[in-house]
């Protein structure tokens, strides 16, 4: 937190890996924003600039979630310890038209300097959490004991904090890497079982593909015990094999609602069943409905529109050469 951030205890927590990609997001900004020259705008008010203290605030200008608050202290430690901010909301928390989500004080061109590296990530961040919220909001009437999952369909280096804005929302985390779990994916089917397939009907097919789905099972469990077994399905003749070869989850991809229900059916007491695929606000309550564990939504993270959060100056305080 910045050096004389209020202490609070808020609903959502970071994660210290979160805490580590919060900094690094704070620095990578700054970089941009910043260079040896620094704000030269701020710098023709000469000693004014920094002698100058002021009072601002993080305004919403549209009702949300708020997420991203880290990154926002982050960036103004970096700038200037002595900067104070004191969130009047966390993380996770309701962000409401025209109400401060928080109040700076500090020297004018440390605040300045850090508003639009901190807004970035508020606005992108809370965007997030707001789509998320939504989701989860309509998944949770359809279907209480269904949950939004989110996706590997993120911005490069930005992935730990967008899934932590998922989380701040309400939703819950997939895999971080591609070694947090196993997804047996189309394209692997088709680059490493198709080819080896026999060319028999259906169910004999359908036999063979349980048969190499098993094998992979037991081998993942060996191999990497503990770690989620989840296998892509594209229709219940796949969804059949996956959940007789022990698969934990079962991915049904672009299943229509009745085509999602017979998996359900199928995979009843057996392993869990995650809807993904042309997932939207209009038809995530009808996909819930079907009784699948988890839908993952991967424009949560790739296609949320920001926030739109500002940094509205709330007045003067007494010039450093004054205290």
């Amino acid at each position: 937190m910045a050096g004389q951030t209020e202490a609070r205890a808020p609903q959502f927590a970071y994660t210290e890996s979160e805490v580590k990609a919060a900094r690094a997001a704070a620095e990578r900004s700054l970089a941009e924003d910043l260079d040896d020259r620094g704000d030269i705008t701020t710098r023709l008010f000469g000693e004014a600039s920094s002698a100058a203290v002021i009072e601002a605030a993080f305004v919403p200008r549209e009702n949300g979630i708020l997420a991203g608050a880290r990154v926002a202290d982050e960036v103004f430690t970096l700038i200037d310890k002595g900067t104070e901010i004191r969130w009047l909301i966390g993380d996770g928390e309701q962000l409401v038209r025209g109400r401060a989500a928080a109040v700076l004080a500090g020297s004018a061109d440390a605040i300045l300097a850090g508003e639009r590296s901190a807004l970035n990530s508020l606005c992108h961040l809370s965007g997030i959490a707001t789509m998320a919220h939504r989701f989860v909001s309509l998944i949770e009437l359809a279907s209480p004991d269904c949950r939004l999952r989110d996706t590997r369909k993120t911005h490069a280096g930005l992935r730990i904090l967008e899934k932590a804005a998922v989380r701040a929302g309400g939703g819950i985390n997939h895999r971080l890497n591609l070694s947090d779990a196993v997804l047996i994916k189309d394209n692997h089917i088709a680059a490493f079982l198709d080819s080896r397939m026999p060319d028999r009907d259906g169910d004999l097919a359908s036999s063979e593909l349980e048969k190499r789905f098993r094998d992979l099972v037991v081998a993942a469990r060996e191999q990497y015990p503990g770690v989620e077994i989840e296998i892509e399905a594209d229709t219940i003749g796949v969804v059949e094999a996956a959940v007789a070869a022990g698969a934990d989850t079962v991915l049904c991809d672009n299943m229509s609602p009745p085509e999602l229900g017979q998996a359900v059916e199928v995979a009843r007491g057996r392993c869990r069943l995650e809807a993904s695929g042309g997932v939207t606000l209009e038809n995530v309550s009808e996909v819930a409905a079907t009784g699948v564990d988890y839908i993952a939504v991967g424009a949560v993270t790739h296609s949320a529109p920001a926030l739109d959060i500002g940094l509205d100056l709330l007045g003067l305080g007494s010039s450093k050469g004054n205290e």
